[in-house]
């Protein structure tokens, strides 16, 4: 059923408001995993392929859980139901993954993570075709951004923020990893669970009418007739999508090990090492910070009906030179000006995209193209983890920062 009924902000906000529980989830992961794998007795070139956990799920998770969910009515309705299993399981992986005891538990738990948290998001991003009007597309979009920026910022920022509190100092016993990761993780997992039922509980979804086309129920071929039929719109931005997830995914990568390393003058395991660690946290939860506060003037340029496509262009520059940036610096405190320039870009990344294809696309294929669209984001990752530690190993001599830099071209 096609919504033509405009809802209120408080509406869309708690209609976004789960998202808040999957970026802090996201966040966790993004700031530490890099960190958590070296505690554990990985090498930087090493880290790239142990992350290939996330984009593999990604591709094969996120097309079959929005195609079926095209597909789901149930009394709790047909994008709820995946939220809420993928948030009890992807609770349980976050509690489970400080305490994983060699580097190879760590890998399994994210893939459990990863597909989860995928299992979750992808119908969030079919929520807001399905409830709002086009019109307000742009403004459901931006609404999500901001409380992914929310969520990033609390939770890339909480072991540092943990540790200087005096709330979690030093290592866990009977482990490598620090108290405050440990702590960070187990907060994790509540708010992920509590955004997501927050959602659930105060959202109700349309139902079918009866009048939406069933589609082919062969999960195999829908797959592929979809894949024949992708609307013209989809597959230019599908290229855009492709380079710029290459960019992010090679910082998210190297950004923590690359600081931690030739700026703080650590290695895995020493003190300066940790406060690496920790201050990439901190970048990590500027950058999203940012994202936030934009979200706000987003929503406002939504509203007045600015083009998304341009405050995606205007974005998109923004993050490159903020990429750019990061290897002039001496000072841990000058990253923080790379971090804003990466801030603004991030917020258009993660909702005028969207805003663009949610427009484009079938009302009754929502989730099953959401999904696909998301191949085009974790296709270069892919690409990313199996290449990048051999030219870090081999051509770099081990050292991350010019990948950071080079994260910029693609963007």
């Amino acid at each position: 059923m096609t919504p033509t009924r405009p809802l209120s902000l408080p509406a869309i906000w708690n209609m976004s408001f789960g998202f808040l529980g999957i970026q802090f989830g996201w966040g966790l992961q993004m700031a530490n995993m890099s960190a958590i794998y070296q505690y554990l007795g990985a090498s930087e070139s090493d880290i790239p392929l142990l992350w290939l956990a996330a984009p593999v799920t990604g591709l094969i998770v996120q097309p079959i859980i929005g195609y079926y969910s095209d597909h789901t009515w149930t009394p709790l309705g047909r994008r709820r139901p995946y939220f809420l299993v993928g948030a009890i399981l992807a609770s349980l992986a976050l509690i489970a993954m400080p305490n994983s005891s060699s580097l190879w538990m760590a890998a399994g738990l994210l893939w459990i993570l990863d597909a989860s948290v995928n299992v979750s998001m992808e119908p969030f991003r079919a929520f807001v075709g399905d409830l709002l009007p086009e019109r307000q597309r742009k403004v459901g979009f931006a609404m999500q951004s901001l409380l992914i920026g929310l969520g990033a910022v609390l939770s890339s920022a909480l072991p540092w923020i943990l540790t200087h509190l005096g709330i979690a100092e030093g290592v866990a016993a009977g482990s490598v990893i620090p108290r405050s990761v440990h702590l960070s993780f187990y907060l994790g997992a509540a708010v992920f669970i509590t955004a997501v039922l927050y959602t659930i509980i105060t959202t109700k979804e349309i139902p079918p009418d009866g009048t939406e086309p069933r589609g082919e129920l062969n999960l195999f071929r829908g797959i592929w007739d979809g894949l024949k039929e992708m609307p013209p719109v989809m597959r230019r931005l599908a290229v855009v999508q492709f380079f710029t997830w290459l960019g992010l995914f090679c910082m998210w990568i190297y950004f923590t090990p690359a600081i931690a390393r030739s700026i703080f003058g650590g290695t895995p395991g020493s003190p300066e090492y940790q406060r690496g660690v920790e201050w990439g946290g901190v970048c990590f939860s500027t950058y999203n910070g940012l994202a936030f506060a934009f979200s706000f003037v987003l929503v406002a340029l939504a509203k007045r009906g600015v083009s998304a496509r341009a405050m995606h262009r205007v974005g998109l520059l923004c993050a490159a030179a903020g990429l750019l940036s990061v290897g002039l610096w001496r000072q841990p405190e000058a990253l923080l000006i790379s971090m804003v320039l990466v801030g603004l870009g991030w917020a258009t990344i993660l909702s005028m995209p969207y805003a663009l294809l949610a427009n484009a696309i079938p009302a009754h294929r929502m989730g099953f193209y959401m999904g696909v669209f998301n191949f085009f984001i974790v296709l270069p990752q892919i690409l990313a983890a199996t290449v990048l530690g051999a030219v870090v190993q081999h051509l770099l001599g081990g050292q991350a920062m010019p990948v950071v830099m080079a994260a910029a071209l693609p963007s």
